[in-house]
């Protein structure tokens, strides 16, 4: 679990986050996403939102092949160590964190525009 304000990862269940000091909300699932609704968005953002992603997705294409071979290899480690290896969990969650904030950003949930980062 992480903390929603910082980021920091929270071990165990703690009511507070022990880098910020701000109040850690239970969750049902290990995934949330939130988006505030915005009263007005940037028209020239807008207009050009789609040729601004192209880059994104051209990216996201190759890395997303690069995903499925290290889920592949993943579910063999897996299978033989029984746990999840830290640096495919890390490499794999981060392509869709990077995913989920183009999407967002394409179909106008967001004017920020997402940056080359799995961060």
């Amino acid at each position: 679990m992480f903390c929603r304000n910082c980021g920091k990862e929270l071990t165990g269940t703690p009511e507070i986050c022990p880098n910020c000091g701000t109040k850690v909300a239970a969750t049902l699932y290990p995934i949330s996403i939130e988006v505030e609704r915005s009263e007005r968005l940037s028209r020239l953002t807008t207009f050009f939102r789609f040729f601004m992603a192209i880059p994104h997705y051209i990216v996201l294409y190759f890395i997303g092949i690069a995903a499925a071979v290290v889920i592949f290899i993943s579910w063999w480690a897996i299978l033989f160590i029984g746990r999840y290896p830290q640096w495919a969990f890390y490499f794999v969650s981060g392509y869709f964190r990077w995913n989920a904030r183009v999407n967002g950003y394409s179909i106008f949930l967001t004017d920020k525009y997402p940056p080359f980062s799995f961060d």
